[in-house]
């Protein structure tokens, strides 16, 4: 991405991997929420260079002293990885403090453009590069190319944030936002216990949402306004509220409205709005009354990356995850892949590099 809406293309020597690293031929690379920030020039790092971080490759090289992932599994050339796509260096001070995700040099190679080797940054790519302190996992046999990709960071991030909340069995939450996050959040949700429901504007997404476990559904077109929408939660949780919520769907408007999902002593987890500046009216003095504990969230401990891997292994077959991926393009239609995603035309759009 040469500037936001704008895509050329480059080719570069594949770099040998240094001691620590893996160079990985890509096999699909999603488009994440996150892509579609930066596509519009909304992100607060990264304005231009390769654009992808959510995929599946296969190991094409090695560099010296790697013989296993960061589980311990050996790996060789041939095999299918998933990365996280941040660093963690565990020197910094976030890192000296276990926020293992919120590490000072998480995107020192992701923010690099493409002519400052080894130039595979990105994985909207034929291949990429693992750097030493980013963490790998080997696919299990029983986890599809569709599945696996979606690992990183969907999966990964939203269980990292229903960790955090501490879901648990015959609770409720209630999940703004049925896109890739919010799907992943309610299979997640549902194999802890708890009883869910999903609020989003569009049907589909809420129909697909209900396959994934959803025990209720809220279309926001439904309701004529916020109040009606609050009452309908409402009158799912008998007039109580739900104990959790978690916002997902990247819109202002729908932060400062998960508060009044929410009981008294509830908890809120907020990924989706990730644009600093973006402002919405709020209201801190219900949030103090109703003593709610916000929980917000960006990427995760790479070692959820291995739980989610395991978490797709253990429930084949009872969620329908090859499926959230509804919309296939080739590497040359990417931008066209970007624009039907930002104009919420597909739910979730893959990118199958050549083979």
């Amino acid at each position: 991405m040469d500037e936001p809406e704008k895509l050329s293309y480059r080719e570069y020597d594949l770099p040998k991997p240094g001691p620590g690293a893996v160079l990985l031929k890509v096999l699909r690379s999603n488009i994440c929420g996150s892509e579609l920030h930066i596509w519009r020039g909304q992100h607060p790092t990264k304005k231009k260079g390769v654009l992808g971080h959510e995929m599946i490759g296969e190991v094409h090289s090695l560099g010296d002293g790697v013989t296993t992932d960061y589980a311990g599994e050996p790996i060789q050339k041939g095999d299918h990885i998933v990365s996280a796509y941040y660093i963690t260096c565990r020197k910094c001070a976030a890192c000296r403090e276990g926020h293992f995700h919120l590490c000072e040099h998480a995107y020192d190679f992701w923010n690099q453009p493409p002519e400052v080797s080894p130039h595979f940054h990105g994985t909207f790519a034929s291949h990429y590069y693992i750097h030493p302190d980013q963490y790998f996992y080997k696919v299990p046999d029983n986890v599809s190319e569709a599945s696996a990709a979606s690992a990183n960071c969907a999966l990964s991030q939203v269980y990292f944030g229903l960790d955090k909340a501490g879901v648990t069995y015959g609770q409720t939450i209630v999940i703004q936002g049925a896109g890739g996050l919010g799907l992943n959040a309610t299979a997640v949700a549902k194999e802890k216990g708890a009883r869910v429901i999903v609020v989003d504007g569009v049907e589909s997404r809420l129909q697909q949402a209900k396959l994934f476990g959803a025990d209720h559904t809220l279309n926001l077109n439904d309701y004529s306004s916020v109040e009606e929408r609050i009452k309908a939660v409402l009158d799912l949780t008998n007039g109580k509220g739900a104990e959790f919520a978690m916002e997902v769907a990247g819109v202002p408007a729908a932060f400062a409205e998960g508060i009044h999902y929410i009981r008294p002593g509830g908890k809120y987890v907020t990924i989706g709005n990730i644009t600093p500046g973006k402002l919405v009216e709020f209201d801190p003095g219900l949030l103090t009354r109703k003593s709610i504990q916000i929980i917000p969230v960006v990427r995760y401990n790479p070692w959820y990356l291995y739980k989610a891997l395991k978490f797709l292994s253990d429930t084949q077959g009872k969620y329908p995850f090859d499926g959230m991926i509804d919309a296939e393009f080739s590497m040359d239609d990417i931008k066209l892949a970007l624009d039907k995603s930002a104009a919420r035309e597909v739910t979730r759009a893959t990118i199958i590099m050549d083979r």
